[in-house]
């Protein structure tokens, strides 16, 4: 195409923080172009954000639904909405904008419910739009070169996976001081009935799918809430177990003392073991069964998909940002593939879509089910 796509966006207003991370990464490879907005449930709000943005006036909508009838009535209407609110939104505004014929991009999870994300993938299909989700450590250049690996053989058969995802800024009721990340996050009516669970613990979960190609096929879940008068969990860890035979642990908590965003990912075959850690990004440890460790680093590891993924040379850093950005660059190749009935880019299609999002919810009700029963193994 010889324009960039129009994009738009339904939350991310002022004293937003995820909607300023949807923004830059949206920029970053210059494929998108923001053209219009529902920023904010408050009205005022919503304009005074559209107007720090430099969206025109007509374009700043006080309702996401007027917004997708209008942009969708549009000779010049956007073609992708970036969804970036409370959980608790995240299915009636994606339907709205399914409905109007538009693709999606939603901030994780999906849904607060299996329901909720089942009839949105069936409308997504239907509808034969795009629906992205932003999982975003899934798209670093050594994630994506680690499942390759695995994909290959080089491990050989998987026998342990062991997935951790560790936060401490929830050690302390901070949801009880005005932080509003917290007020909205530990609220089951905005975030759903999964805490720490939904918030991270879906990223943990997806990590280890992404990397190994493998899902649990049963887990016994300990779904804890260690702050008191907190109303959703702040701790979780569940044992797994693999169709292949296959065992792992999957550990998720934002009470951990001393941690900041430490989701780590050890994968052991039969023939030799890796692991990543989100907070050194650029590097990927890869062993082989009695042999020397070897670092493989971004920038110099040979496979299409990390090539693919990787913007800079070899020793300049890419991190978090990078990592969101080719979400959205891969949306836009499929999107624009769409548009002018082309096959996409192979590579592209790692994106992760609302069929990973369903998965996802998936796991929460499992998680939730096991704990219900005292930590019984359940099937996912």
């Amino acid at each position: 195409m010889n324009r960039r796509l129009r994009l738009g966006m339904v939350g991310g207003g002022q004293g937003a923080f995820i909607g300023a991370v949807h923004r830059l990464a949206a920029r970053l490879d210059d494929c998108y172009e923001l053209v219009a907005g529902a920023l904010s449930s408050d009205p005022a709000r919503a304009a005074a954000s559209a107007a720090e943005l430099r969206l025109d006036p007509a374009r700043s909508y006080g309702d996401y639904r007027d917004m997708a009838r209008a942009e969708a009535a549009r000779a010049d209407g956007i073609d992708v909405v970036a969804i970036v609110t409370p959980n608790h939104l995240h299915a009636p505004v994606a339907t709205a904008f399914l409905e109007a014929g538009i693709h999606v991009i939603c901030d994780k999870p999906l849904a607060v419910s299996l329901a909720e994300g089942q009839a949105l993938a069936a409308l997504a299909r239907r509808k034969q739009r795009l629906f992205a989700l932003t999982h975003t450590y899934s798209g670093y250049p050594m994630v994506r070169h680690a499942r390759e690996l695995i994909a290959r053989g080089e491990l050989g058969d998987i026998r342990y996976v062991h997935v951790e995802y560790l936060q401490d800024w929830l050690a302390a009721p901070v949801e009880q001081s005005g932080n509003k990340q917290a007020g909205w996050r530990t609220d089951p009516a905005l975030a759903g009935p999964a805490g720490c669970l939904g918030d991270i613990g879906t990223h943990a979960w997806q990590l280890a799918a992404f990397v190994t190609g493998l899902t649990p096929s049963e887990l016994a879940a300990d779904v804890h809430t260690f702050v008191p008068g907190r109303r959703v969990d702040d701790h979780v860890q569940a044992m797994l177990r693999y169709a292949n035979g296959a065992r792992g642990l999957l550990v998720a908590s934002q009470i951990a003392s001393g941690e900041e965003n430490a989701l780590n990912l050890r994968v052991h075959g039969t023939r030799a073991s890796l692991r990543f850690s989100q907070e050194s990004p650029n590097e990927l440890w890869l062993t082989p069964q009695g042999g020397e460790t070897t670092r493989l680093t971004r920038g110099r590891v040979d496979s299409p998909a990390a090539t693919h993924a990787t913007r800079i040379p070899p020793g300049h850093p890419e991190g978090y940002l990078e990592a969101f950005a080719q979400l959205y660059r891969d949306a836009a190749l499929q999107i624009v593939a769409q548009q002018t009935n082309t096959p996409p880019p192979p590579e592209s299609l790692a994106l992760t879509t609302v069929d990973d999002g369903v998965a996802g919810l998936r796991f929460i009700e499992a998680m939730l089910e096991s704990q219900a029963r005292q930590g019984a193994w359940v099937g996912v």
